[in-house]
């Protein structure tokens, strides 16, 4: 039994005096030898023992203000413990909401990992389809008989027996053409490319095919907006790759490039460009290797160069109205609307000289000169858009209707016009870009967030 200070204890008359005795003994035997036993009475007159040892390592008892001392420091240790533990709290409830955040965005992931898988599992099996009915009609060519064979000089197609005049056989003859028509094209003395002698792979638009999805904008950003492929691709690109401008907004200079096919399908650009000045709308198309665009409210048309990332022509059209003075029936400043065919560059504007209608301009790649201009009877903002094959112009009737047409063509050859009725599908019900590329002989589009194409059939001219 250890004291480390001297105590003084008092019992009552409750406690025998033989039973005090003792205990002072005891804490005399255990080296307290300075141990004091006393008998009085209290103020009350009850009868007290008291009895006091010595501590035998304390000089002194501590002060009260020492105790005080004391006691405020553990009052500040039990303070800052209570407010680290509170902060130990919330860092916990913030893992917990931040985990949980993870797990949402986990499954959000996973969905779109789906969503991805399905759409690649169902354009592989309409390429599947696709492959097969071409194999079809392969087989079901006719077979050249003994009577008819004849000798065919190297490098040439011998001309099929078929009846040439029926228009199924043209479409079929156009779908299945392997020559590009860039290689057979002669240049005429007007300055654009005119078909010559046999088949050229060109002819007139006779049918536009279902739209097939490729890519879905992930914001709103992307509601409207122009992609492309370079039907004269030059290197370090080939015909995989691929372009994408999201144009919703006020400031659009992102150019988002994508190396594959596939890469662009599952939202991967391999490279982003930012171009010196913001373009204007959906009018801007790859051409030899330079993106071509309208400049932000201006008429000016700029060639930027994807490799080198440098503007290499500037060019304003003459009169074109811009920002909002002709635009195709949608709006989104839609004024100048670049194009490309197999003749090459082509720009498609109003003046108000034309009164509103439309303008064509066949450019100079390289430098955007104006080589000839052609003036249309179709008034521009009563069309949804316009694209040109084959040198000539083509416009749809509506950017909303499921149930639109191509409704006129414009031959730049003749300068004759004339209405159609070919049924044109805008799938998503707001279609603000549709472009020709003659290379891959399909119509890119957007619409309403979603980025498709149109296979097409032509008919001889």
């Amino acid at each position: 039994m250890r004291f480390f200070c001297a105590r003084c204890c008092s019992f009552g008359p409750e406690m025998p005096a033989v039973q005090l005795l003792l205990l002072a003994c005891l804490v005399w035997d255990v080296g307290a030898r300075t141990a004091q036993l006393r008998k009085a009475n209290d103020q009350s007159g009850r009868c007290q023992y008291t009895f006091s040892v010595a501590s035998p390592n304390e000089s002194s008892c501590p002060e009260q203000s020492q105790a005080m001392s004391v006691i405020h420091n553990l009052q500040r240790d039990s303070s800052t413990l209570r407010r680290e533990r509170d902060q130990l709290e919330t860092q916990t409830r913030e893992l917990e909401t931040a985990y949980s955040n993870l797990l949402r965005d986990k499954s959000v992931l996973e969905e779109e990992k789906k969503r991805l898988r399905q759409e690649n599992e169902n354009l592989a099996r309409r390429l599947e389809s696709s492959s097969q009915e071409v194999a079809r009609l392969r087989r079901g060519q006719c077979p050249q008989t003994r009577d008819t064979a004849r000798a065919v000089p190297p490098g040439s197609r011998e001309v099929s027996t078929w009846n040439l005049d029926t228009l199924a056989f043209q479409e079929l003859k156009s779908e299945l053409t392997e020559v590009p028509a860039s290689r057979i094209l002669k240049e005429s003395p007007s300055g654009y490319l005119r078909s010559g002698e046999g088949d050229t792979g060109c002819g007139e638009l006779v049918w536009v095919g279902e739209p097939l999805t490729l890519r879905t904008a992930e914001t709103i950003t992307g509601k409207y907006g122009v992609w492309m492929r370079d039907p004269k691709p030059t290197y370090p690109y080939t015909q995989e790759t691929t372009w994408r401008i999201d144009t919703v907004g006020t400031d659009v200079r992102q150019v988002f490039e994508y190396d594959l096919i596939s890469q662009f399908m599952q939202g991967y650009p391999s490279k982003v460009h930012i171009l010196p000045r913001p373009l204007e709308s959906t009018g801007a198309v790859v051409y030899s290797g330079s993106l071509y665009f309208q400049g932000a409210e201006s008429r000016t048309v700029i060639r930027y160069e994807l490799n080198t990332e440098t503007v290499k022509a500037e060019k304003e059209i003459p009169g074109a109205g811009y920002h909002g003075q002709f635009p195709y029936s949608w709006g989104g400043y839609t004024d100048i609307d670049l194009a490309v065919d197999e003749a090459g560059l082509w720009v498609i504007y109003s003046t108000d000289e034309a009164k509103g209608a439309i303008v064509l301009s066949k450019l100079n790649p390289e430098n955007l000169e104006l080589e000839q201009t052609w003036e249309t009877n179709i008034r521009k903002q009563s069309v949804a858009n316009a694209f040109i094959i084959c040198g000539t112009l083509y416009t749809v009737s509506s950017y909303t209707s499921a149930d639109a047409t191509v409704n006129f063509a414009y031959d730049t050859g003749t300068g004759i016009s004339k209405t159609l009725t070919i049924p044109f599908k805008n799938r998503y019900k707001y279609s603000s870009m549709i472009d020709y590329n003659p290379l891959e002989k399909k119509l890119f589009a957007w619409d309403n967030l979603n980025m498709v194409t149109y296979d097409i059939k032509l008919s001889k001219m």
